[in-house]
């Protein structure tokens, strides 16, 4: 009994390790800042959603759908100003599974956050993005990606 509990849980802990594998490959994410300002980055964190999938924005525009959430990192160097704003072509769609109008990207979307510095010196923003990716006729499960991107100098 105890060997067959053992096993069971085994198993499922395996296929979430899948499935959550699974999502992360229907998202590319890739980084980079530029200087927009003295001591004022703006940091790209760019999605790329592969096929028929799509991911949803900060807002997903109802319960139910994950939003995406960006986490940073402490830096006693460099300071976060404001929220991230998103660059792309944001669907709002009524979807009667979700009750009612959801918000998110296909194919492609820019999150921007600016950030400070408080000297002239070589740093890096950390942290981690949250997401959520559906198409039609199913949702993978959430995914974590960890990010840095050099900043400064």
């Amino acid at each position: 009994m105890i060997k067959s509990l053992h096993l069971l849980v085994a198993s499922l802990f395996c296929f979430s390790l899948v499935s959550t594998a699974q999502s992360a490959k229907m998202v590319h994410w890739t980084y980079s800042a530029k200087k927009v300002a003295d001591k004022v980055y703006e940091v790209h964190m760019t999605a790329d959603i592969e096929g028929d999938y799509h991911l949803y924005a900060q807002n997903a525009g109802v319960e139910g759908p994950l939003p995406t959430t960006f986490k940073f990192a402490g830096n006693p160097l460099a300071a976060t100003e404001g929220k991230v704003k998103e660059l792309g072509k944001l669907v709002k769609k009524n979807e009667e599974v979700w009750g009612g109008v959801v918000h998110y990207y296909e194919k492609s979307v820019d999150f921007v956050q600016v950030v400070k510095l408080k000297a002239n010196v070589k740093t890096t923003l950390s942290g981690s993005v949250e997401y959520n990716v559906c198409n039609a006729s199913r949702c993978l499960p959430p995914s974590t990606t960890e990010f840095k991107v050099n900043i400064g100098g």
